[in-house]
């Protein structure tokens, strides 16, 4: 049958299946291989199946409630993320001043919800922001969680252009269908408002994907595996002074050995009392040997996988891995550039959704600037920056006046290269009309 198969491809200009093809397609279906190679319409061949996503989803969740490690992963990434807080800026004072009262609302305050946007990413690796907007063009913000968004419906020819979004809702688990932000096609209801439109940002985003990874799904079974380690050895701990006496004597018969058992156990030497034998008894004690210096290597080797799988320093998770500052002033380096590459993805997402807002705004208030430039910043993620920056700014400066002074560079330049060793923009300004004064 599979030649006469073969042989009908050949003819139509298919390739030939080979036998290990057939053999799959014969394997008899079940719980575990129905499911495996399976997408579902729409859905992008590089993102996890459906099943599994969900698994994950919920995996990091039950991380996050009873695991202490990953309750502190999450907790470290919100607070350099967005402890310091986020400065919105605009140079439109109208439109300024409308971000403003959409930031502090008492239905959106930001202040506080920009630190459940950073345990969502951390978490599940999406954003679902359900934005709806009144008829006086105040808009309102919602975060979906990533658990309850069923599937993404993408464009055909693009898979990050999203057309609307499946969620399931209620405890029937009935779906709704929330469309997708369209640049350039969001308009205003005949009843006044828009309708709601949901926006979906993605980190751990692979190319060809619709989904983002959360920062914990690498490391979920090192988590498991370190609390399976730790419970063991609190176990083992808990019986650590318990031990056993052995008496070794020559008995006539198996009855005097019987009573004399049951005379030591009726009355067994108390801790720190005073035992006085003959000769013919000798004691000793059984006890468990733990181990306990192999196991610290042991323990610390999968802590240290943990630690690799979030690029966190081990000092960062309670863990001393050395005992100068040098060493672990270095290995915070790279955790601090991670952490800077989260909060300028953070304030990106921000600034997109102020856009979105403001354009809904400004159907209905002519004094907001749909145009206006929107300027999200961050807090510093760490105080040592400041200093080293503020040294380096002044070392710049020292050595590019002196080139100025001397003709060999502009002002422009001068500002250019101050700016740049203080770890700061530019600001817009007319250097030439600076020059003349």
């Amino acid at each position: 049958m599979s030649s006469l198969g073969n042989q009908i491809r050949q003819f139509l200009g298919l390739q030939p299946q080979s036998d290990q093809h057939h053999g799959r397609l014969s394997l008899e279906e079940s719980d575990n291989s129905l499911l495996v190679g399976a997408w579902q319409a729409g859905e992008s061949q590089r993102d996890r199946l459906t099943y599994d996503r969900q698994e994950v989803l919920a995996d990091c969740m039950d991380a996050w409630r009873f695991n202490p490690l990953a309750r502190r992963i999450t907790e470290l990434t919100t607070t350099y993320v967005t402890g310091g807080g986020f400065v919105v800026s605009s140079p439109h004072a109208e439109t300024q001043a409308f971000l403003e009262r959409f930031w502090n609302h008492r239905l959106n305050h930001l202040s506080l919800r920009t630190g459940e946007l950073s345990d969502e990413l951390v978490l599940s690796g999406n954003l679902f922001l359900l934005l709806s907007t009144d008829a006086s063009g105040m808009s309102y913000l919602r975060v979906i969680p990533s658990a309850d968004i069923v599937r993404i419906e993408s464009s055909e020819a693009d898979v990050e252009q999203e057309l609307f979004y499946v969620s399931k809702s209620g405890l029937t688990g009935a779906e709704r269908v929330f469309p997708a932000y369209q640049p350039g096609r969001d308009r205003p209801e005949e009843g006044g408002g828009f309708a709601p439109v949901m926006l979906h940002y993605a980190v751990n985003r692979p190319v060809g994907s619709q989904w983002g990874e959360s920062d914990l799904a690498p490391i979920l079974k090192w988590l498991s595996r370190y609390s399976a380690w730790l419970e063991d050895r609190v176990r083992l701990n808990r019986f650590r002074n318990a031990f056993v006496y052995v008496v070794k004597a020559r008995f006539a018969n198996e009855t005097a050995r019987s009573n004399r058992q049951a005379q030591l156990a009726a009355h067994p030497p108390a801790p720190g009392s005073v035992l006085v034998t003959d000769e013919n008894e000798e004691w000793s004690v059984i006890a468990p040997k733990l181990e306990a210096l192999d196991a610290s290597s042991d323990g610390l080797a999968i802590k240290k996988m943990i630690a690799a799988g979030v690029g966190l320093p081990l000092h960062f998770l309670a863990e001393p891995e050395s005992s100068t500052k040098t060493t672990a002033e270095a290995s915070g380096n790279p955790s601090y550039r991670r952490f800077a590459e989260r909060q300028r993805a953070m304030c990106w997402i921000l600034q997109d959704l102020l856009r979105v807002v403001v354009e809904r705004r400004a159907y209905f208030d002519l004094s907001v600037d749909p145009t206006a430039r929107i300027t999200v910043s961050g807090g510093d993620i760490s105080a040592r920056d400041n200093t080293e920056l503020a040294d380096a700014g002044q070392k710049a400066l020292a050595i590019a006046s002196g080139l100025h002074e001397k003709g060999l560079i502009s002002s422009e330049e001068l500002l250019r290269l101050v700016y740049r060793f203080m770890g700061e923009q530019l600001p817009t300004m007319d250097v030439s009309q600076s020059e003349e004064e």
